[in-house]
């Protein structure tokens, strides 16, 4: 009798344990998921991305280098989630058409993340599509990326400037990463 009863509590704390892990678990691994490769904003970067005519898990991917979805202000100025300097936020109101943009503004997720998309949008026309080339500008300045042309450097191997260099394969990754765990929320 006392065999059967331990028997019983056994099966059902084993019944109660198979349940919670089916309901934690999936908890547990978008908490981890969260915590690992964050997406906040969605909504914007979906809005950004069919506005633009961009991937909004490229979007994701820039943010996620950039400042892994923190509003923060960098050593060199850059503010926001997508790190934009001051004179490259200047350049874009001045492309953009904007007509009351003040710095400050780039702490706003949504003004910051519509001039990043537009920045991305420009730097992609301006490269002929040419995602590397691409992200080594918003990286490392067009400039840059003009010259290292101009010596026929067109592949990641190829660029420089080290931090350029994993910094667009940090953000290619990341955009594969975001595709993967994040389909739904981004659109795709």
């Amino acid at each position: 009798m006392i065999a059967r009863r331990r028997i019983a509590l056994l099966l059902g704390a084993a019944a109660v344990a198979a349940l919670l892990t089916a309901l934690v678990l999936p908890m547990l691994n978008r908490t981890i998921d969260e915590i690992t490769l964050p997406l906040r904003h969605e909504d914007i970067i979906r809005q950004q991305a069919a506005e633009k005519d961009l991937d909004p898990a490229l979007i994701a991917g820039v943010i996620y280098a950039e400042s892994k979805f923190t509003d923060a202000t960098s050593h060199a100025g850059a503010k926001g989630l997508m790190q934009i300097t001051p004179a490259t936020a200047e350049e874009i109101a001045r492309l953009s058409g904007a007509t009351a943009f003040e710095l400050d503004d780039l702490s706003d997720p949504d003004i910051n993340i519509r001039y990043g998309a537009f920045y991305l949008r420009y730097l992609m026309d301006r490269y002929e599509g040419n995602l590397v080339l691409t992200l080594a500008a918003y990286n490392g300045g067009p400039g840059n990326v003009d010259h290292w042309l101009e010596e026929g450097r067109t592949r990641v191997r190829d660029i420089p400037f080290a931090e350029t260099r994993e910094y667009v394969k940090r953000v290619i990754d990341a955009r594969g990463d975001y595709v993967r765990e994040y389909r739904d929320e981004l659109g795709l």
